[in-house]
């Protein structure tokens, strides 16, 4: 059977890829490939309906299912604690290993969001790497040795965080393994992997291996992750004891009005729900692209907490959870520390004020992109969990907050679209040199304090669904009365990297050569990347190859 396969001999493949793992992973791609073709013709479709007759065609379905009471079975106790999980892409085993050791102040993170997905290279070796990472990390035996740093990253002693493990998304294949010649689904070598080898680890361990489904968009999208689960337990022989549960990501907008169904259709293996922001942010955007009347403000202006419909979204989301006796989980909190103290109290305030707002809405834990601001991001839950506050039966109520899609109110500005475009071409900057997440000031070389924020893929999206929007409507800015369109954005992309180049130049003068070569590519790509969504074309960053990528 396992000649069926191909895959290219790339470093540690081949202690994962044995006959045992192989034969399995064929299994689960003879038996769900064919369905995960269908579901993503389904997105496309329901995606050239909302463009042609509007968002109205996205309804909220109503059924015994969100009419009648139900709860989730039960959720081990460490799913259940309040606090912080710590992010981070596990392809790379030092920064794996910080994110599981003690903070600053000497505490561990509540959990761990090993990230496949977002802040991943969305590369067959990232998945091999992340493989291997969270198999050693799970026998508690990572380490790796940076010579040009002279750093040694090992384990700290002691109980180490939940993980959380994200693959990619149903969306996207891996190019490089075929079977039959033809690609596999990204998330079916991801979801094996992990069950196959850190799972079973964890599994001898009497822990639950724990899952974020990431870009869900229907019920039976979140039926096939039940199914998944249920062949991978009847294939490797799982008994009861072996838990696996799964949180799904609220990021696509036809998820806002299923959250019940979707979270019921996991069946024994939902735990709750995730407030993924910008995803859901980005999915917005491409379902009102062609909405004139739509048109967003600046990305910074759309804020969870002021713009109201979000908050509805998101205080749902808890409801739905609260009713069900599931976990809602909020979002990330992605401020960088820095070298300057002042940038860091900039940055714990809004962090504080942001974990405030979660908390006390019901959100039982968050995420943050650094452990620097893991205390800070981790107290409002935990504090507000020590007050007594218990949930009242309006917020347990899903129909108290009616779901409306609205523009939110701000300013459109040239600054705010040359701020996206600064962020995108960093961001492909990072994403050409093998990194998912980036740490990148858009406002880099401008007066004024601010931390860097952690961009990833999901930041960078609606980056470049906002430039699209503009430009397909001819926005005219606020600021300056220039009119968006395709020739005004590759001026901003020319004069944007003109100035990036000239930073890293006084930052790197004897590297400037190779750097300068990546940013000219990057903006190259910058520009392909926004002109494909002016034709509703929104394809994944991460369904590129690096060689497509490089041929641009």
């Amino acid at each position: 059977m396992t000649s069926r396969i191909q895959f290219p001999k790339i470093q540690g493949i081949d202690e994962l890829f044995t006959e045992s793992y192989l034969n399995y992973l064929t299994h689960l791609h003879d038996k769900f490939s064919d369905q995960i073709k269908i579901l993503r013709k389904e997105r496309i479709n329901q995606l050239e309906k909302a463009h042609k007759n509007g968002i109205e065609i996205l309804k909220l379905p109503i059924s015994e299912i969100n009419t009648k009471d139900w709860v989730v079975d039960e959720i081990p106790n460490d799913l259940k604690n309040p606090g912080i999980e710590i992010s981070g892409p596990s392809s790379i085993a030092s920064m794996m290993i910080n994110a599981l050791n003690p903070g600053p102040e000497g505490e561990r993170a509540v959990g761990y969001l090993d990230d496949d997905e977002d802040s991943g290279g969305h590369t067959l070796e990232d998945t091999i790497n992340s493989a291997k990472n969270r198999l050693s990390a799970a026998n508690k035996n990572l380490e790796v040795i940076d010579s040009e740093r002279n750093r040694h990253y090992k384990l700290e002693p002691g109980d180490l965080p939940f993980f959380m493990h994200r693959e990619r998304g149903l969306h996207l294949d891996e190019q490089e393994v075929t079977i039959d010649g033809q690609p596999i689904s990204a998330t079916l070598l991801g979801t094996s992997l992990t069950i196959f080898y850190c799972g079973q680890v964890q599994f001898k361990n009497n822990q639950g291996v724990y899952f974020y489904l990431p870009k869900l968009e229907s019920v039976p999208e979140a039926a096939l992750y039940k199914e998944i689960f249920d062949e991978s337990r009847e294939y490797l022989n799982l008994n009861d004891s072996n838990i696996i549960k799964a949180i799904i990501l609220v990021e696509s907008l036809p998820a806002v009005f299923q959250m019940e169904n979707m979270l019921h259709a996991l069946g024994k293996y939902a735990a709750g729900l995730n407030a993924a922001r910008w995803d859901l942010k980005a999915s917005i955007l491409e379902f009102i692209m062609t909405d004139p009347n739509s048109v967003w403000p600046d990305r910074f202006d759309v804020d969870i907490k002021t713009t109201e419909f979000m908050s509805n979204i998101f205080r749902r989301l808890v409801a739905v959870c609260l009713k069900h006796n599931a976990v809602a989980i909020g979002g990330m909190a992605t401020a960088l520390p820095s070298s300057d103290e002042e940038i860091n109290i900039i940055a714990a305030n809004s962090i504080q004020s942001d974990k405030e707002w979660e908390a006390k809405q019901g959100f039982i834990r968050g995420w943050s992109a650094h452990i620097y601001h893991m205390k800070t991001a981790s107290d409002p839950f935990k504090n507000w969990g020590l007050t007594g506050w218990k949930p009242s039966p309006e917020i347990k109520t899903p129909e108290n907050f009616p779901i409306k899609i609205e523009t939110p109110k701000g300013k459109i500005t040239s600054e705010g679209t040359r701020r996206n475009i600064r962020t995108i071409i960093e961001y492909v900057e990072g994403w050409l040199n093998g990194r998912g997440a980036k740490g990148i000031d858009s406002l880099e070389g401008h007066p004024g304090k601010r931390p860097a924020l952690m961009e990833d893929l999901a930041t960078a999206r609606i980056s470049v669904g906002q430039v699209a929007q503009r430009i397909i409507h001819n926005t005219i800015s606020e600021d300056d009365g220039i009119t968006h369109n395709i020739e005004y954005i590759q001026s901003l992309i020319n004069s944007e990297t003109e100035a990036i180049l000239k930073i890293r130049k006084k930052q790197s003068p004897d590297e400037f050569s190779s750097i300068e070569e990546k940013y000219k590519q990057s903006a190259k790509i910058t520009y392909k990347w926004i002109k494909n969504y002016t034709e509703l074309n929104f394809r994944s960053l991460g369904s590129y190859s690096k060689k497509q990528l490089l041929e641009v």
